[in-house]
């Protein structure tokens, strides 16, 4: 009040600022300990997908566009001078990197890019199951199962995708495929490994990209977006596994989406190693374990889709996603539990289901 007047506040009405995000645990697969993730950035990424999004969105459509990410990953990345073995072994140590595993000696891996994209001996560290139908990990990665084998409501998936956008307008004709089938999503940290290996063996009928964003993966940004798998930037190959040297568990989609600072998806199918690579195109055979793909650099997420009734997932996974007491924001943001088991890449996520009917050729 001013001089005995009222006085309308005609103020900007901003909303109060994001609490402190919860924490975030997994499950860790090999010794069944609960994890908590050191989110990169988690404040700002909390603060920026708040509502306050809401009262600025042409400046969050520049925040996750693709030269934001790009300069990005470039600051993170790419503007420092080299690391001598020793910064290198500080800067492995502190993420979690065992540097034993890399093919590569430390005075290759002299800067945080080539850390991110380093090779591993993955034929003597991350060992394949022997076992026919075995659907492989394509990543070293946090993973959800869901669908009628992950007895997970199928609505869950809308959360993290919607089908039709995800597999994009060129795929539209794929949806048919998966409708009601089993999916997967890998969730890729900053730390992990970031080449991609095939999950199954099968024939490629067909791959391509779909444009689109570079949303964060950090969990509390997926459950404040919806949908953003279908939002994001990907590549689909659509693989056909009921073929002579095949897994045998039907057409299964692999879907390699980029997010924040992913600069780039680079396809680079090796059959030996990392020899020779090349670029994957339909009517190429994939080989199960192989390297397939490079998320160059960031974090990042691969969903897999399979169709009804194909696979049967590994009842620790299904198991650990409703672990009693570990926190996670999946299940903050969704009212159920929904808690992440960490695998590694070639390892064992699903097997084929016996006597499931094949498609005629």
């Amino acid at each position: 009040m001013r001089d005995g007047v009222m006085q309308a506040d005609f103020s900007p009405q901003v909303p109060a600022a994001p609490r402190r995000p919860a924490p975030h645990q997994f499950i860790d697969r090999d010794s069944g300990a609960v994890r908590t993730e050191t989110l990169i950035a988690d404040r700002l990424v909390h603060r920026l997908y708040h509502p306050l999004r809401e009262h600025a969105p042409w400046l969050f459509r520049q925040l996750v566009s693709a030269r934001a990410s790009k300069l990005l990953g470039m600051a993170h990345f790419d503007l420092q001078r080299p690391l001598s073995p020793r910064a290198v072994g500080v800067a492995a140590r502190k993420m979690g990197i065992d540097l034993t595993e890399c093919l590569d000696p430390p005075e290759v891996l002299n800067s945080p890019r080539r850390l991110f994209e380093r090779r591993i001996r993955y034929w003597e560290c991350r060992p394949m199951p022997k076992r026919a139908g075995a659907v492989l990990s394509p990543s070293d990665a946090r993973v959800l199962v869901g669908g009628a084998s992950g007895e997970a409501p199928f609505f869950l998936k809308e959360k993290f995708f919607s089908l039709p956008e995800l597999l994009g307008g060129g795929g539209g004709r794929w949806v048919g495929a998966f409708k009601g089938g089993d999916w997967v999503v890998l969730r890729l940290t900053p730390e992990k490994y970031h080449y991609n290996h095939a999950p199954v063996s099968g024939l490629v009928l067909e791959i391509y990209g779909v444009g689109g964003c570079y949303h964060s993966c950090n969990p509390g940004a997926v459950i404040a977006l919806g949908t953003p798998y279908s939002k994001n930037r990907r590549v689909v190959t659509i693989l056909d596994t009921d073929r002579p040297g095949g897994t045998g568990v039907g057409r299964v989609a692999m879907i390699e989406v980029a997010a924040l600072m992913i600069g780039e998806i680079r396809q680079c199918y090796s059959a030996s190693e990392y020899r020779q690579p090349r670029e994957v195109t339909a009517g190429q055979f994939l080989e199960a374990g192989r390297p397939k793909s490079l998320f160059r650099p960031g974090s990042s997420v691969v969903v897999l889709l399979f169709e009804p009734g194909r696979v049967a997932f590994c009842p620790d996974l299904v198991a650990n996603r409703s672990h009693s007491w570990a926190q996670s924001r999946y299940s903050e943001g969704l009212g159920r539990k929904l808690v992440e088991t960490d695998i590694k890449v070639r390892s064992l996520v699903a097997v084929a289901i016996d006597g499931a009917p094949k498609r005629g050729r």
